[in-house]
Formats: C-alpha cells, structure tokens, sequence
C-alpha cells in the first residue's frame, strides 16, 4: 500500500501570524496546549488537545486545507483534506 500524499501543497502561502497565541482563545481568554498555524492565510489557532480546537474550526468554516505547528522547533504540518502528516525539516 502506498502512503497518502497531500495534493494541497500547491496553497502553501507564505503568511503572516495572525496572533502570538491562538486568535480565539486570547480574545475570549481561553488557554490552549499547542498552536498551529493555517498556512494558507496565517491564522493561529490551537490544536485538538486544546479545549477549543481553534485550528479545526478553523480548517471547517475556510476549508484552508494545510497548518502547520507554530510551536518552536516542531517542522511537521497536517493536511486536513487527505488526513496526511507533512514533514517541513527539509
């Protein structure tokens, strides 16, 4: 069996932050565990172990297909759209 590829790398954008922390959760003074980081427009939002799920929404109301973490050191990204982990260390 063949691994998945991500078929949205042709969206990557190179983006802006649009916050220091998760958007939402620093507006509504919500925590988060981790952030991520939409890498078609630069939403930060947080992960799915946070309470919010922040990035999630945020992949559902745009279909943004591809985040990546916004945590130091990490170079992984996810696609939404075909359920595949992306490796950025290259």
């Amino acid at each position: 069996m063949m691994a998945q590829e991500c078929t949205h790398l042709d969206q990557i954008q190179e983006v802006t932050p649009s916050a220091p922390g998760c958007e939402e959760c620093l507006k509504s003074g919500s925590r988060w565990v981790h952030l991520r980081i939409c890498l078609t427009c630069g939403h930060v939002g947080c992960c799915d172990s946070s309470p919010n799920k922040h990035a999630t929404k945020h992949f559902h109301s745009t279909n943004h297909p591809i985040m990546a973490s916004f945590e130091k050191g990490e170079d992984w990204g996810w696609c939404f759209v075909d359920q595949v982990e992306l490796d950025f260390s290259e």
